[in-house]
């Protein structure tokens, strides 16, 4: 296959027959960063059975004072798991589907060129970023990925097929593919499963995303220019772990070479137009919150803004919803408990994000607020945001339908823009593959 299309068949481990998967596959690292009850249920659950969670670094233990012990003891883990032939290996592409609440998300699993992968804000590369990349939280992956012999993927990454025709043939044809693994997921995860998907029907898939590739398609879906850089895949969920991938290989290319296998990271990838897939907005919780928050929010933006306090939760979510330009409307949720719904006129862009973060990080700087975490869901927020000293941002979406073009057009959208899905819906780590050979 060229190397031009930026992607290969993965060579996958899977956990051996009679791994309970169930205690085997937990949530993404980056999810519940401000509820270590979750983790620490995930971890009474799973206790010393064989489990993903030995192999990754919940970041709800950022800047914990043993994070280098940790670190170690996951590294330590891979090594004693591939040494007691706990993983199969299997080469080949894996058709997976995860069903939460009735909605079943359907991907293909492959592997990227990270030389196709460029997450700057002026990113044209075939593999391209759909948000601003935080640099700082590059550190502690690239602790844990260096060194390591293992890589598990939680990133999940954009297609833009409208016509279906890359997954979901697959799906059409899945009860002819050989199961690989299958299980209920732990806390409110669902259920998910793998097939092999190897023959005429990866054959027809890869050819089908050869075609998306194509450059007059490319500039005709975009009304772009002719001969525009074409960008094949976009990343939805797990992009700072592509990142890592990444500074990991340009670190070390030169005393590895182009064939190592640190060239390539292990996704899955989505159509954006699989009906399962909804995008939720990321929130914002404010810790050791001083400040005044509509005073400040006056200074900062004057007669534009306008607070309403109204008498619920579930009041100020309907009043965010239901709002429509040309201004924007935000939720703000204080101890008290207070609802607040901030309308702004004539914002400093028509994305949520990109207004309301400059004001978080001035606030911070001014030490009106100590930190900022990013949070999943509606009702997180709300239970998390009426603790003493915090606060919350409740903030609306971006339509799924718009994130490729404006990628293509005006670039990344601001850090943390989006989320697809609430936290529990995000992927579980079933699948390794290693990067040391």
């Amino acid at each position: 296959m060229p190397e031009s299309f930026g992607f290969r068949l993965p060579h996958i481990c899977l956990p051996r027959a009679g791994t309970d998967l169930h205690k085997w596959a937990v949530i993404a690292c980056d999810q519940h960063t401000a509820e270590p009850a979750y983790w620490q249920q995930v971890a009474e659950r799973v206790g010393d059975a064989p489990s993903a969670l030995h192999l990754i670094f919940p970041e709800v233990h950022l800047g914990a004072a043993d994070s280098g012990a940790r670190i170690a003891r996951i590294q330590q883990a891979m090594r004693r798991y591939l040494e007691q032939g706990l993983f199969v290996p299997r080469d080949g592409a894996v058709y997976v589907e995860r069903t939460v609440e009735g909605r079943t998300r359907r991907g293909l699993m492959l592997e990227l060129d990270l030389e196709h992968y460029d997450y700057s804000s002026g990113s044209h590369s075939l593999i391209r970023p759909t948000e601003g990349t935080m640099v700082a939280r590059l550190a502690p992956r690239i602790e844990v990925r260096r060194g390591a012999p293992l890589e598990l993927p939680h990133i999940l990454v954009l297609i833009d097929d409208v016509a279906q025709t890359v997954i979901e043939p697959l799906a059409a044809v899945r009860d002819a593919l050989p199961q690989l693994y299958e299980t209920e997921l732990m806390l409110g995860g669902g259920h998910v499963s793998g097939r092999a998907v190897d023959g005429e029907p990866i054959a027809r898939a890869l050819q089908a995303l050869h075609q998306l590739a194509d450059p007059q398609a490319f500039a005709s879906r975009y009304g772009v220019a002719p001969g525009t850089p074409v960008m094949l895949f976009a990343m939805g969920d797990g992009n700072h772990s592509l990142a890592t991938a990444k500074s990991i290989w340009e670190a070390h290319k030169a005393s590895v070479g182009m064939d190592h296998p640190s060239r390539w990271a292990l996704v899955e990838v989505v159509n954006i137009h699989d009906p399962a897939l909804d995008f939720a907005p990321i929130h914002r919780l404010l810790f050791g919150v001083v400040a005044d928050l509509p005073a400040a929010l006056a200074r900062a933006f004057g007669a534009r803004v306008r607070c309403t306090e109204v008498a619920s939760g579930r009041a100020m979510r309907e009043r965010v919803a239901a709002a429509r330009g040309p201004g924007l409307t935000a939720g703000l949720i204080v101890p008290g408990p207070r609802f607040v719904v901030v309308e702004i006129a004539d914002p400093p862009s028509t994305l949520a994000v990109a207004t309301w973060q400059p004001f978080i990080d001035e606030l911070i700087a001014q030490g009106g607020a100590r930190e900022v975490d990013y949070v999943h869901g509606d009702e997180a927020l709300e239970r998390l945001a009426l603790q003493p000293g915090c606060a919350g941002v409740h903030l609306a979406g971006i339509g799924k339908s718009e994130l490729m073009r404006r990628v293509v057009h005006d670039g990344p959208t601001p850090r943390k823009t989006f989320s697809m899905g609430e936290a529990h819906e995000k992927r579980y780590y079933v699948e390794a593959r290693r990067i040391d050979r």
